[in-house]
């Protein structure tokens, strides 16, 4: 049940976000974690203040080393920045059919700092997007890779839709960025079925590495052998714990608490 999983993402210093996050979430939920760091970034709940970019051919070796040796039950992507980056990974991604792949496609930070350059959205769309087993975007990154607006949770469906004949196998559109007290993600199926997952928004500034914990959370259950739809429903319980016991931290947005206990109610 304990499950490998392998993250490809960006560092973050101030701990909250990022392969921090992962680590932190994958070991919460009884996972393995095993990285690949694609960049450092000078973080904290205020925002990116440096990136430190890893080259390609050491993204590669981090996951050779991993893959050959340990072993991986699924992949999760966070911040690739680079398109040399992003071939690099989905080279070593496609050597192994049939594991579970999660792509969380990091754009922005929490406080607005671009995490991906533009000609890397192409790449993305061209490389990664067939590969995944779930795209996990927020609604500013889906206007991105679908170039128009989701602006209302009655795009979100369509908007879902249409990711998911852009090459993913499933989606799960996240409805964060909407105004309001009832949070909608919306969730398309590998056989195209639409379904809604709604949840009470918790009133907080602490949110920062929610993407990130989310998709890890996904991640970790494909790897225990949980199906797509248990591990999405395992993973929102998780996060939602882990905003609501958010320790405070930082001047900014603040980091969940990702040791939160989810076997009490």
């Amino acid at each position: 049940m304990r499950g490998r999983i392998l993250v490809i993402a960006g560092s973050d210093s101030g701990g909250g976000a990022g392969i921090q996050a992962d680590i932190k979430t994958i070991t919460a939920l009884g996972g393995f974690a095993m990285t690949a760091i694609t960049a450092l970034t000078a973080q904290d709940t205020r925002g990116v203040h440096d990136v430190l970019a890893v080259p390609p051919a050491f993204v590669t070796a981090q996951m050779c080393c991993v893959m050959e040796d340990i072993g991986v039950d699924s992949f999760k992507s966070g911040m690739l920045d680079r398109s040399e980056v992003i071939d690099a990974v989905a080279d070593m991604i496609a050597t192994r059919p049939g594991i579970p792949y999660v792509l969380d496609p990091v754009m922005v930070a929490k406080g607005g700092a671009s995490l991906l350059q533009q000609a890397a959205v192409r790449s993305l769309k061209a490389r990664l997007l067939p590969l995944s087993d779930l795209l996990t975007p927020n609604l500013p990154e889906a206007e991105v890779l679908l170039d128009r607006p989701v602006r209302e949770a009655g795009d979100m469906r369509q908007a879902a839709l249409d990711l998911r004949e852009m090459g993913a196998r499933a989606v799960l559109l996240k409805g964060g960025h909407l105004p309001g007290d009832e949070l909608v993600d919306v969730f398309v199926d590998q056989q195209g079925q639409v379904e809604t997952f709604t949840s009470t928004r918790l009133h907080t500034v602490h949110t920062h590495g929610t993407g990130c914990t989310l998709a890890s959370a996904i991640a970790t259950g494909l790897g225990q052998g949980m199906d797509l739809r248990a591990a999405i429903v395992r993973a929102r319980d998780y996060l939602y714990r882990a905003i609501a016991a958010a320790p405070g931290y930082g001047h900014g947005a603040g980091p969940v608490n990702h040791g939160v206990d989810i076997t009490t109610s």
